[in-house]
């Protein structure tokens, strides 16, 4: 009974990572029509947070290394190409997503990789401190990312700014 719901339980993890996958590329395609803010930049990663939570649980702890080995993973291997295909541009006086074709091919890329290293990681540790790993993988590679959207968003709001002054 127990390999039939740790059977049922990968499978649903899996289908949960696909479906998250597909909404990000639905929700990105989606927000780049909307003018972005800091705080819209800011908020997926102060949401994510939250997850942290999950090492209250006994089931989901893993040891120190792991945790910073599969953060540093995110934050120096997965981050770049998000960070590489993800600009903004002003339009009209504010600030908006560009459309990049080649963002929804990184976000499959990184969705097949990860799939992968899923499936066989999961071999070796348990299904909760496989989430946990990916779960710091993923915030690992969420945190650069909106940053330097961040740093963008002020460079090109400054820069808005200085031109509207010198008019």
């Amino acid at each position: 009974m127990l390999q039939f719901g740790a059977l049922n339980l990968q499978a649903i993890s899996s289908i949960s990572m696909i479906g998250m996958a597909l909404l990000a590329i639905f929700v990105r395609t989606r927000a780049s029509r909307k003018p972005v803010s800091a705080v819209k930049i800011a908020m997926p990663t102060i949401g994510m947070s939250i997850g942290f939570l999950m090492f209250t649980v006994p089931a989901f702890r893993i040891p120190a290394m792991w945790a910073l080995l599969a953060f540093l993973a995110g934050l120096l291997l997965f981050s770049y190409p998000l960070i590489r295909s993800s600009k903004l541009e002003v339009q009209g006086g504010e600030v908006f997503i560009k459309r990049s074709k080649s963002f929804i091919f990184v976000l499959m890329g990184l969705l097949v990789l990860r799939i992968a290293l899923h499936s066989y990681i999961e071999q070796y540790i348990s299904i909760p401190q496989t989430g946990a790993l990916f779960f710091l993988l993923a915030f690992g590679m969420l945190v650069p990312w909106r940053y330097v959207m961040l740093l963008q968003y002020r460079k090109l709001k400054v820069r808005e700014f200085q031109q509207q002054k010198s008019l």
